[in-house]
């Protein structure tokens, strides 16, 4: 049987581990699009691509959609913008992941937790997520929470 390369035990780690642990958990499922706090039509675990009024999907068709988007459209481009990003703590990758999930990948790539993490300082990278806690310009409680179910994770990664 062939070995698994580490490198993709561990993107195949952070990116569950930052679905089951995060993102789901503070996406929640809607079935049904609904336009979110901000009127940004969602769907799924929030979904926002392509999102109209009235789309429906199964939960399959969520779950599908979640891994595919997670890995190619946030793990994938934070490698490319945050050097080594793959071999920092997978609790730390998770994290990253679930705030550019929520946040997008130019944000994120431009931001100072990412600035932080090419620097070495995951530590600092992590207090730096929390920062992203507003929609529509006023800081939202929920997102204040998650900030910090984020940072307890990420800093279980940093010795």
């Amino acid at each position: 049987m062939a070995k698994v390369p580490k490198k993709a035990v561990a993107a195949v780690v952070a990116v569950a581990l930052s679905i089951g642990t995060l993102i789901k958990p503070w996406e929640g499922l809607s079935l049904t699009s609904y336009p979110d706090i901000v009127g940004v039509w969602t769907v799924c675990h929030g979904e926002t691509l392509g999102i109209r009024p009235g789309m429906k999907f199964t939960k399959a068709e969520c779950e599908e959609k979640l891994l595919t988007r997670v890995t190619n459209d946030y793990y994938r481009p934070l490698t490319q913008c945050i050097a080594d990003f793959d071999r920092k703590p997978v609790e730390w990758q998770a994290a990253a992941i679930s705030v550019t999930y929520n946040i997008g990948v130019g944000a994120a790539c431009k931001s100072s937790f990412a600035r932080l993490a090419r620097d070495g300082k995951i530590k600092e990278s992590c207090q730096a997520m929390t920062a992203f806690n507003r929609a529509g310009g006023r800081v939202v409680q929920g997102l204040v929470n998650r900030r910090a179910a984020e940072l307890k994770l990420c800093l279980k990664g940093v010795a």
